[in-house]
């Protein structure tokens, strides 16, 4: 089925509780376990990125407190990946700000970490910016699982939010790296000041990719004091639900990925978005340049959504 805005309005649009009966049975289907995946994500390069993105910090067009920092270190890298595996994560993620990865220097450094990750078990992500379909099947051949390239929001809204790179030059990434038979995570950000309208074109287009995303990250806008977008409100917990519940309907199979900006939602609104059908979350004490929950509070929650026997844990009286 081809879905259209308007249909995706409909199902964003059912009164909660139906909403989220409906995600639930559809998650079942896909999802027998009650499985949370935990995504490991390090700034392998951190800073001076070309492009305007109306939200990032590593922007160099913005006036950000950040520490600029150059390609990180190969065995500063591998110590990051097996800290990963040991504190439980199965995904281990790396991000660069780059407008394009280039070929040469920094194409080899990353197949080199690509291995390196894939050698001691765990599943490799990464997101460098625009990559060519030669540079795809390159890192295709070094065991990358996954890349990640948000579309960020609907096309038209994009147009508010970035000018340095176009709506179709990243659907042109996300089409090399589905050429090269990698997985697709890609996702958006939620409260950039978008409308419902935007937030359904939004999904219309991750819907009628083909394939579909291995992989949706829904990330909640994370104001930061230097960027255009550091006045904006919060989005409510309650709109995240429903994207995560939605995304869930309309892309079954995926990996919904509750990501940045769950710091600032109460645990009990995190679990709702776990029951919803959200089941991997980013996991380590920061997202490239924003903090997250604690590990402890995560494996807690975890531990609240999908284990046994709490009632006795907690010495609880009925």
């Amino acid at each position: 089925m081809k879905y259209t805005k308007e249909n995706i309005l409909e199902i964003l649009n059912l009164p909660l509780s139906d909403l989220i009966y409906k995600s639930q049975k559809i998650h079942r289907e896909h999802f027998k376990k009650n499985d949370v995946q935990l995504a490991s994500l390090v700034s392998i390069k951190t800073g001076s990125c070309p492009e305007d993105c109306k939200y990032c910090p590593q922007s160099a067009h913005f006036n950000v407190d950040l520490k600029k920092e150059k390609l990180i270190d190969f065995d500063e890298l591998k110590k990051a990946a097996h800290k990963a595996k040991e504190n439980g994560a199965n995904r281990f993620c790396m991000g660069a700000a780059w407008k394009k990865l280039n070929d040469g220097t920094q194409l080899n450094a990353v197949l080199e970490m690509v291995k390196e990750v894939k050698s001691i078990g765990l599943e490799a992500c990464v997101t460098l910016g625009s990559i060519s379909l030669e540079q795809a099947k390159k890192l295709k051949e070094a065991g990358l699982d996954a890349y990640n390239h948000n579309i960020d929001t609907s096309p038209d809204f994009y147009k508010k939010i970035i000018t340095t790179r176009t709506f179709s030059q990243r659907l042109e990434t996300i089409q090399n790296v589905s050429e090269a038979g990698i997985s697709v995570c890609s996702g958006g950000i939620l409260g950039m000041g978008e409308t419902w309208e935007d937030r359904a074109e939004m999904l219309e287009v991750l819907v009628n990719l083909d394939p579909q995303p291995e992989s949706v990250p829904l990330n909640a806008l994370v104001p930061v004091k230097g960027t255009p977008l550091e006045n904006q409100t919060p989005i409510q917990p309650l709109e995240m639900v429903r994207m995560v519940a939605t995304t869930r309907i309309l892309i079954p199979k995926a990996r919904v990925r509750l990501s940045a900006g769950r710091k600032n939602f109460s645990t009990e609104a995190q679990l709702l978005c776990l029951i919803a059908g959200a089941n991997s979350i980013f996991y380590g004490d920061s997202l490239l340049t924003t903090k997250n929950n604690e590990m402890e509070d995560d494996r807690k929650l975890i531990s609240q959504f999908s284990k046994k026997d709490l009632l006795k844990s907690n010495n609880s009286h009925l």
